[in-house]
């Protein structure tokens, strides 16, 4: 069958050093029982190939390693060791999630059905009628439902499970007196759900209690929760009593979600807006050092005898992640452009996924020329709409479309669509289980406390040792403004001046209806040095954004005033594609336009700020030169945390040494007297900084030139608001895409 091989086999040869270190790398992992150097045996063997056998009766094989082409033939060659990365299997159970040992989760399992609303759901019209709830707490009324054990402030993760806590799980819900009790009965101990209590203080009416994030005493926004056992015609009010923003998209007409299951089963309807007499206001309660706020609202359940939820947003968990990854890595077309691996493992041991997605070069010339756009979500867990927008995102980069195909030619992309997945599953609303914000911790040098942060800011630095990278994005949701937007960093080289400006402006243009550019913010205050954005704009990435979007909907173009549902936000994933294509269209006019016009925007601002400072200025000549971050607002209302410092674990470890160092100082010494000079000699630790690299040149044009089919460009609701024969530009043509053997540059750790 390969008579070349069998000529070179007959002849004496020493061992080849990479045939010996394969070998020994198999034995390694399992696959192969025998000594390293096989020379002989690995000759006779092949040999045995050639006279059709498979190799597979050997004792010394255990592994199905050796390739077939497309007659059936072996090819002697070994493919890729499985077990070099995790990934997910193509048959059987996926990866059951990992939970904290002081996790109770039960056993069923929740899914719940896409659905598009077939009429836009409006936000809620204030009365004026509102009532302002009395927090009347467990004391005159009824525990109905309570978590035992929450890992708060002062605890800290150890270790993790999968189906977290041992034992029996407990029935927390109470127990129903018989077919007239009327008791809606609990749950929120599945994956991403958030209820610590439920109190029962009238025959219909609720107060409910957020579990702020684990090993924290705050973070309560994310809720998710079961409810059983409802009746159709009464009017039910919920609470929920330890909120801590003191502003909120409620107050702008935000509704919460509901999902009921009979509906599902019976019409096909999924999540929708429901909910009256809704308000956001202080509580009369308080821990103390903090003011509560609570939301309350009213709800008629569709059902008697229904299982129904509620959620702050479209829940995305992580088992919806793995789902969506496997159909991918079993679509042999899509696996042949996108190349699925593990970043890293959680603290918890989940896995961080990373996908890898350009279409093969032809040469390796051709594939180091292609430049990189990296794209992450959920560093924060209760932001699930950035989810969905990724999810569009994927939906679209992973097509068949010709626009699809030409950014694959020309980019190589680098997606983390779940940045923090322990903090996902445990249903948390900010922090991972270190119970720190992960966007506050992008310097960091603790790679066992954030893994996922320094392993996903050391592939990207890698990346950039190897290629440009054009764009980074990390997707986030927003609580107190509608619409999506982005925040950006100011470039202070005067030669690209403006130019991290033009793609959210050019995304404005082709999401009208959806995106603000007035809502955009370009400073970048030093409370934000921490956030992936700031990290990688020091890093030499030009356009690093953070894309912010809301909670409710939109107050733009025909979406003024309604929801987003989750084929809103998957759209916008669509459209970012579309406005990559824009900003590296060869044809520069589309960029030129966008300077002018942010030049313009730009000069009114001056003229605005002078004014509200009673000052006049003549900006013909010297305009340009004023600071942009001077007369930029900051970002302060973003929902931004600041640094909470050493992850928990560390902070015991550090209170425990002071404790012991306290008590040691109680005890006399005889260095005593000269303490205080010591004590004055300490060196004062310095957080590590960056090295911070010059900027890469920029360029925003590319070799290939943008298809015109646009029969399956990405659905919107509106025209962009550029017109797209706007510019005399030659037309876009494109050859068919030819298939070329597959070549992959790996970056990861």
């Amino acid at each position: 069958m390969f008579p070349a091989l069998e000529t070179e086999l007959k002849q004496e040869t020493l061992p080849d050093p990479y045939e010996d270190f394969m070998y020994r790398h198999l034995r390694y992992y399992g696959y192969f029982k025998g000594p390293t150097c096989l020379s002989s045996t690995v000759r006779r063997q092949i040999e045995a190939v050639s006279r059709g056998s498979l190799l597979l009766s050997s004792p010394l094989l255990k592994s199905r390693q050796l390739l077939h082409n497309d007659f059936g033939e072996v090819n002697p060659r070994l493919r890729e060791p499985r077990d070099l990365f995790a990934f997910l299997p193509s048959s059987g159970p996926l990866q059951a999630p990992r939970w904290p040992i002081e996790c109770e989760v039960i056993k069923e399992n929740i899914h719940h059905i896409e659905w598009i609303p077939p009429q836009p759901e409006y936000f809620y019209q204030p009365t004026g009628n509102e009532k302002v709830p009395e927090i009347v707490g467990e004391e005159e009324g009824t525990v109905v439902y309570q978590l035992d054990s929450v890992p708060t402030e002062g605890s800290y993760f150890t270790s993790s499970r999968v189906g977290g806590k041992r034992g029996i799980i407990k029935d927390l819900a109470v127990t129903l007196q018989g077919p007239e009790d009327n008791a809606l009965l609990f749950e929120s101990r599945f994956e991403s759900g958030n209820l610590q209590k439920a109190v029962r203080v009238d025959t219909y009416e609720y107060e409910l209690t957020l579990r702020t994030d684990l090993y924290t005493n705050k973070y309560t926004q994310w809720f998710y929760f079961r409810v059983q056992n409802t009746r159709k015609d009464a009017t039910y009010r919920f609470t929920i009593v330890n909120l801590l923003k003191p502003k909120s998209l409620y107050t702008l007409g935000m509704k919460p979600l509901m999902y009921s299951q009979l509906d599902a089963d019976t019409h096909n309807i999924g999540w929708r807006r429901e909910g009256s007499e809704i308000k956001y206001c202080k509580s009369s309660t308080g821990d103390g050092q903090q003011p509560f706020y609570c939301l309350t609202w009213t709800i008629q359940f569709p059902h008697d005898q229904d299982t129904c939820f509620f959620a702050h947003f479209y829940p995305y968990t992580y088992t919806d992640l793995q789902c969506y990854l496997l159909s991918v890595a079993n679509n042999p077309v899509q696996a042949q452009f996108c190349k699925l691996r593990t970043l890293c493992r959680s603290l918890a041991g989940n896995i961080v996924y990373l996908l890898t997605i350009t279409n093969p070069s032809r040469t390796p010339q051709e594939a180091a020329a292609k430049k990189a756009v990296v794209l992450s979500a959920r560093v924060h867990p209760g932001e699930s709409n950035g989810s969905w927008i990724m999810k569009g995102f994927l939906d679209f980069i992973l097509s068949d479309s010709p626009d699809a195909q030409l950014l694959r030619n020309i980019f190589v992309f680098k997606v983390v669509p779940m940045l923090n997945p322990d903090g996902v599953i445990v249903g948390n609303s900010r922090c991972s289980l270190a119970g720190r914000d992960l966007n506050r911790h992008y310097k960091t040098i603790l790679k066992d406390s954030f893994p996922c942060i320094w392993y996903t800011r050391n592939m990207i630095k890698r990346l950039l040792e190897e290629r440009e990278v054009l764009l980074y994005c990390d997707f986030h949701g927003h609580s107190r403004k509608n619409n999506i937007f982005l925040y950006g960093c100011n470039n202070n080289d005067r030669k690209y001046w403006l130019h991290e400006r033009v793609f959210p402006l050019m995304l404005s243009k082709n999401a009208p209806d959806k995106f603000s550019f007035h809502s955009c913010n370009f400073k970048v205050q030093r409370c934000k040095e921490g956030t992936g954005r700031v990290v990688m704009w020091r890093m030499g990435i030009l356009n690093s954004y953070t894309m912010e979007s809301t909670f409710g909907g939109s107050t733009l173009g025909n979406k003024r005033d309604t929801h987003f549902t989750t084929e809103d936000l998957k759209s916008l994933g669509h459209q970012v594609c579309d406005t990559l294509l824009d900003f590296c269209d060869p044809d520069r006019a589309k960029f030129m336009q966008c300077l002018e016009e942010l030049k313009e925007l730009l000069q009114q601002e001056i003229h605005k700020k002078f004014n509200e400072l009673g000052q006049d200025m003549e900006l013909e000549g010297n305009w340009s030169d004023i600071s942009l971050s001077d007369i930029e607002s900051s970002t302060s209302g973003s929902d931004s945390s600041l640094s909470d410092g050493l992850p928990a674990h560390l902070l015991n470890i550090a209170r425990e040494e002071r404790a012991g160092f306290a008590s040691t100082l109680q005890k006399p010494h005889a260095f005593s007297r000269n303490s205080k000079n010591t004590s004055s000699s300490m060196v004062r630790n310095e957080k590590p900084r960056l090295n911070e690299r010059e900027k890469p040149g920029f360029t925003a044009s590319c070799s290939a030139k943008r298809s015109t089919n646009r029969s399956q460009e990405p659905a919107r609701d509106m025209k962009p608001s550029w017109s797209r024969n706007r510019y005399p530009v030659a037309k876009r043509g494109r050859a068919t895409l030819t298939v070329y053997p597959s070549l992959h540059v790996y970056t990861y750790p």
